[in-house]
C-alpha cells in the first residue's frame, strides 16, 4: 500500500506580511499536494474578526469561508479532524488532519509548557484497506527546554497508543532548528525522518566517511522561511513505512501563502 503525505504550517490562513487572507489560495495549493493524508498546523477553527472582515459578500469580500478551515480544506474528498489548542476572544486555532481514509478515532493531547504558548499533539487513527495507521500532528514550542518536555510527551503518547510496532506517521512543525530531537525520537520510537535516506550525498563525501568510519550525517530539510528556506523546522517521521520520495515545495506560490514551506513524501507500507 502506498500513501502520499504532506505537512504544512499554514500561518492561520493569512500571509506573514500584512496578514492578507490566503485561505482560498491555500485550499487550491493543498489540493496540489495530491496527498492522501495532510498534517496541518496553525489551523483556525474559528476567527470571528476575519470572518466579519473578509467573509461579508454584501461588502464585496469573498476571501474567508464560513466553515472552519480544516473542514473547508477537506471538502468532499477528505475526512478531517481538528485539535483546538489556542483559544482567544475571537476564535481558536490548533492542529488538523485531512485524510482520504476514514478516521477511526481522534484524541488531542495538551502539551502546553506555559500559559502563553498553547500546544497540542493531535492523534488520529486511520482505517486504511491494509491496517490501522497512527498519525500524530505536532507543533512544538519556541523554547528549547519546553520542546524537550513536549518531545517526551510525544514519545509517551506514541508508546501508549501504538505500543506494538503499529505503523506510525508523526509530522508537523517541531521548531527544532538545531535538530536536537531527532536522535531521541529514532531511539525511543524506532522512527526515521523521511530525508534520512534521501538527503543530498556525494561520492567523495561517502568515500571519506567510509575511510574514517564516520556515518553519513542525517539532517532534515530546510523549510523556513518559505521565501528563502534556511531553518530546518518541519519534519515527517515514519515507522513501518519505506520512504520512496520526499521533497520541500519551493517557489513564488509557496512563499506567498505561508512563512513555512510544505513537505510532501511518498511512503510504502513495509
Amino acid at each position: 500500500m502506498k500513501i502520499r503525505v504532506a505537512t504544512y504550517n499554514i500561518h492561520k490562513g493569512v500571509s506573514s506580511i500584512r496578514s492578507t487572507p490566503r485561505v482560498l489560495a491555500l485550499k487550491k495549493a493543498i489540493a496540489q499536494f495530491d496527498a492522501d493524508v495532510v498534517f496541518l498546523q496553525e489551523v483556525q477553527g474559528k476567527h470571528d474578526r476575519n470572518s466579519a472582515k473578509f467573509g461579508d459578500e454584501s461588502r464585496g469580500h469573498r476571501h474567508w469561508p464560513e466553515r472552519a478551515q480544516h473542514e473547508y480544506f477537506a471538502g468532499d474528498s477528505h475526512h478531517s479532524a481538528y485539535g483546538m489548542n489556542a483559544v482567544y476572544d475571537h476564535g481558536h486555532h490548533g492542529n488538523a488532519l485531512l485524510s482520504a481514509y476514514p478516521i477511526g478515532g481522534t484524541h488531542n493531547h495538551d502539551v502546553s509548557d506555559h500559559a502563553y504558548e498553547q500546544r497540542g499533539i493531535l492523534h488520529c487513527i486511520l482505517d486504511t484497506p491494509e491496517c490501522q495507521v497512527h498519525c500524530y500532528v505536532v507543533h512544538l514550542g519556541l523554547f528549547e527546554s519546553g520542546r524537550g518536555r513536549q518531545t517526551q510527551a510525544l514519545i509517551d503518547c506514541v508508546k501508549a497508543s501504538a505500543p506494538n510496532g503499529e505503523p506510525v506517521i508523526i509530522a508537523g512543525d517541531f521548531n527544532d532548528w538545531r535538530n536536537n530531537l531527532s536522535d531521541k525520537l529514532r531511539s525511543e520510537l524506532g522512527v526515521v525522518e523521511v530525508f534520512d535516506e534521501l538527503g543530498a550525498r556525494s561520492r567523495l563525501g561517502d568515500l571519506v566517511r567510509s575511510f574514517s568510519g564516520r556515518e553519513k550525517p542525517v539532517t532534515p530539510a530546510r523549510t523556513f522561511p518559505a521565501a528563502l528556506p534556511f531553518f530546518r523546522l518541519d519534519r515527517i517521521y515514519v515507522r513501518g513505512f519505506k520512504v520512496d520520495a520526499a521533497e520541500v515545495l519551493h517557489g513564488t506560490l509557496w512563499a506567498k501563502l505561508s512563512d513555512h514551506a510544505p513537505i510532501v513524501a511518498n511512503l510504502k507500507l513495509a
